[in-house]
């Protein structure tokens, strides 16, 4: 038993030296594995970070292409909207040019129909004849005028004629001044369109009929008394329309 016991104490001994060596060869290994652990670690680290930098450089990427994208569309409508444009201003250009020839033609128009329709009131039935006076006064007056347009000066003209075409084919009563044997009588007048015009005074003793074939005024007998009274009231709205029975001169 004792034997024994040497035995272990001196196999024991003599295995401490070798452990002892084995622990000096294998702690330079051990310590370079932590290093290389310790700077994979850290490698892999670096290499995450630059992973989640290239993966928002790539979304930053995909982002700026999708802008691009919508950008070359855009650009691409606004190039078409220019060039619509441009064909506009062209097109504008054009009826400017278009609107100013028709100006200069037009302007020499309406002073011929200016002067026409004052000729044809010269020699229509004188009714009212300050107001189609002073209605073609305005419109010289408005020629000669830069701030109105040619297309409201046409407008004016036309609605001048425009008036005189219903003067045609309406009934009329209005009040005025009328020489009657040398002396000015407060009269009503009644056109019956372009058919007859005549006159009658206040107190309905004298009335009178315009001659187109002598164009002079000539006084009616008191026949006519009670109808050109009630042609008045007609002309009015007192009376409801009715037939007349008017003087009218035959032309031949």
């Amino acid at each position: 038993m004792k034997l024994i016991n040497a035995l272990l104490v001196a196999g024991t001994l003599a295995a401490a030296p070798a452990l002892a060596q084995d622990d000096d060869v294998l702690k330079p290994v051990v310590d370079s594995a932590a290093q290389i652990n310790e700077s994979a670690a850290s490698s892999q680290e670096t290499i995450n970070g630059i992973t989640d930098q290239i993966d928002d450089k790539l979304q930053q990427f995909k982002t700026l292409m999708k802008e691009i994208e919508g950008l070359e569309v855009y650009n691409g409508q606004l190039g078409r909207q220019i060039n619509n444009q441009e064909q506009e201003m062209a097109d504008l250009n054009a009826a400017i040019d278009e609107v100013s020839v028709v100006e200069r033609q037009i302007t020499p128009l309406m002073l011929r129909m200016i002067d026409g329709l004052e000729q044809f009131i010269a020699l229509d039935v004188p009714f009212l004849p300050q107001e189609r006076t002073d209605r073609i006064a305005d419109l010289k007056s408005m020629m000669d005028r830069a701030d109105v347009a040619a297309s409201e000066k046409f407008r004016r003209v036309m609605e001048a004629y425009q008036i005189e075409m219903d003067y045609g084919r309406t009934m009329e009563a209005y009040s005025g001044i009328h020489t009657i044997n040398g002396q000015e009588r407060d009269v009503e007048f009644l056109r019956l369109g372009r058919t007859a015009l005549m006159y009658q005074t206040r107190d309905a003793s004298l009335q009178g009929v315009w001659n187109k074939q002598t164009r002079q005024w000539e006084e009616l007998d008191s026949s006519y008394r009670t109808q050109i009274t009630k042609g008045l009231r007609m002309a009015k709205k007192q009376l409801a329309p009715d037939l007349l029975m008017m003087p009218v001169a035959i032309t031949d």
